[in-house]
C-alpha cells in the first residue's frame, strides 16, 4: 500500500530534524578529545636547565665592586655545586681564622698577662714560648674535635664527589650566634655575609703580611 502524501511529508520532516544533530555529534565528541590532548601536552615536565657553575658562584655573597666576580684561575669553570660550596666553606673558615689571628697580633703583642706575663716575643713564635709547646698533640686533638663537626657537612666520598659539601648546607653556618646578630631580613643577611667574607679576605692578606714581616725582621710589629 502506497503511503499517502501526509505520511511522506511527515517522514521528510523527521529526517530534516534529525540530520543536523547527527552531523554535529562527531564534533561534540572531538572537542573533549582535543581538550584532553592539550592538557596532556601541558603536563609534560620540561627538562631542567644544565647547572651553570659560574652563574651559581656569582649568586653567592661576596661579589662586590670593583673586581666583581674574580676567578682568574677558573676554579668554578667546570665545578659542581658541591665543589663550589666546598670552596666557599674553605674561604669562610680561613677568613675567620685570619681575622682572629690579625686581632691576636695586635692585642697579644701589647697585652700578654698569661704565663706570668713574661712572654714578650713576636707573635709568630709566641706559641713556642708557652708550656703548650710541650703538649702540642693535645692542642691538635682539641682542634680535630672541632673539625669533626664540619666533616658532617661533606658529601660521602664513597660513591659521591670527594671534597664537596652537601647542597642543603648553609655555608659557614655553625649554629653559633649567642648575641643574636643574624638579621631576619634576607637582604640584610646577604649584606652581612658579604661584609664578613670581604673582611675575612682582607684579614688573610693582612695576617700573611704581618707574619712575613716578623719573619723578615725577627721583631714584634706592635
Amino acid at each position: 500500500q502506497d503511503p499517502g502524501p501526509t505520511a511522506v511529508i511527515a517522514m521528510l520532516s523527521l529526517v530534516s530534524a534529525t540530520a543536523p544533530a547527527l552531523l554535529q555529534a562527531p564534533l561534540r565528541v572531538q572537542a573533549p578529545l582535543r581538550a584532553v590532548r592539550m592538557q596532556e601536552a601541558e603536563t609534560i615536565p620540561e627538562e631542567p636547565a644544565p647547572f651553570n657553575p659560574v652563574a651559581f658562584a656569582k649568586s653567592l655573597p661576596g661579589v662586590t665592586a670593583p673586581l666583581g666576580f674574580f676567578d682568574p684561575l677558573d676554579f668554578c669553570g667546570e665545578a659542581s655545586e658541591g665543589k663550589i660550596r666546598f670552596y666557599r666553606e674553605v674561604e669562610l673558615k680561613h677568613g675567620r681564622v685570619a681575622m682572629l689571628a690579625s686581632l691576636g697580633f695586635l692585642v697579644g703583642e701589647n697585652f700578654h698577662p698569661l704565663w706570668g706575663g713574661n712572654i714578650d716575643v713576636p707573635s709568630y713564635i709566641a706559641f713556642q714560648e708557652t708550656p703548650l709547646q710541650s703538649f702540642w698533640p693535645a692542642v691538635v686533638l682539641v682542634i680535630a674535635i672541632l673539625e669533626i663537626f664540619s666533616v658532617f657537612t661533606f658529601n660521602s666520598p664513597f660513591g659521591g664527589e670527594p671534597w664537596s659539601v652537601r647542597t642543603d648546607h648553609a655555608s659557614g653556618d655553625l649554629g653559633f650566634d649567642p648575641l643574636g646578630l643574624k638579621p631576619t631580613n634576607p637582604a640584610d643577611f646577604a649584606e652581612m655575609q658579604t661584609k664578613e667574607i670581604n673582611n675575612g679576605r682582607l684579614a688573610m692578606i693582612g695576617a700573611a703580611g704581618m707574619i712575613a714581616q716578623e719573619l723578615a725582621t725577627g721583631s714584634k710589629l706592635f
